[in-house]
């Protein structure tokens, strides 16, 4: 495994017409990384790694201070997993000369995440397009945890280059909760209240999908859910986030806040 702190050096010593798959990441590396890893090692001939906490994507300075981060766990893991490369830039080396252009969503797309999180999607698409514009990928693999970046960020993709989105399956603990860099921030106590809400979700949609006319049984739910702290709870299309659902292509989209911790699922 090499480790580079340079872009620059990067390109220099690596040859990127040989298949290299792409795993960005912020770091406080868990299972659901892991996945995405083994899924490029499966489908390409080399993985690179990228750890960078994206300041641009943090609408609350507090929130970026207190992201978890432990390199020396992180480096370890992926040595284990025999990564090719890793990229652990700064701030400069993404944003060179702080010359990132400044992306807009249109107000179609600001739901979900964007509607409570102004600036995030921008800052995710500003990184992203500073990463294709220096690495020659040609795949980059995504969780589906963070299925509104996925839709985001394959769209930009899809107009600015020919870089291959390839989405990965959620990974979860045996609770049912899925893993998250966020979770290091929870008690105990918490991961398990966040564990038995999320299974109480995921029931719930079971029986509305087969009945989506019946909005009542998702309003109950909010109703007598009322006790945690729900940033959102909404259906959407799985092809384009959309209200134009139906049994097949309908996805139900979650936010919310437990020992101060935002997390984010869907099923």
């Amino acid at each position: 495994m090499i480790i580079f702190k340079s872009i620059n050096k990067l390109n220099k010593e690596v040859n990127f017409k040989a298949d290299i798959g792409f795993v960005p990441t912020m770091g406080a590396l868990h299972q659901g990384h892991v996945s995405l890893i083994k899924k490029s090692q499966n489908k390409c001939k080399k993985t690179l790694v990228s750890i960078f906490v994206n300041p641009a994507q943090f609408n609350n300075k507090k929130d970026y201070k207190k992201y978890p981060k432990n390199i020396k766990n992180d480096i370890k893991l992926l040595k284990k997993l025999k990564v090719d490369y890793v990229l652990i830039p700064s701030i400069n080396d993404v944003y060179t000369n702080k010359n990132k252009k400044k992306f807009k969503i249109s107000k179609s797309k600001i739901i979900l995440c964007a509607k409570y999180r102004p600036g995030h999607f921008e800052g995710v698409l500003s990184v992203i397009n500073q990463f294709i514009k220096k690495l020659n990928i040609n795949k980059i693999f995504l969780g589906e945890k963070d299925y509104q970046q996925y839709i985001l960020i394959k769209e930009f993709l899809k107009k600015n280059s020919k870089v291959k989105t390839i989405l990965c399956r959620t990974v979860r603990m045996k609770n049912g909760l899925a893993y998250s860099s966020r979770n290091r921030l929870l008690n105990s106590k918490s991961i398990k209240v966040s564990a038995l809400f999320v299974s109480k979700i995921k029931r719930m949609f079971s029986l509305l999908r087969n009945n989506l006319d019946n909005r009542f049984i998702l309003n109950n739910f909010l109703d007598k859910n009322k006790k945690f702290n729900i940033e959102y709870m909404e259906l959407r299309n799985r092809n384009n986030l959309s209200k134009k659902i139906n049994k097949k292509n309908v996805k139900i989209f979650f936010a919310f806040y437990v020992q101060g911790v935002r997390l984010i699922d869907n099923f």
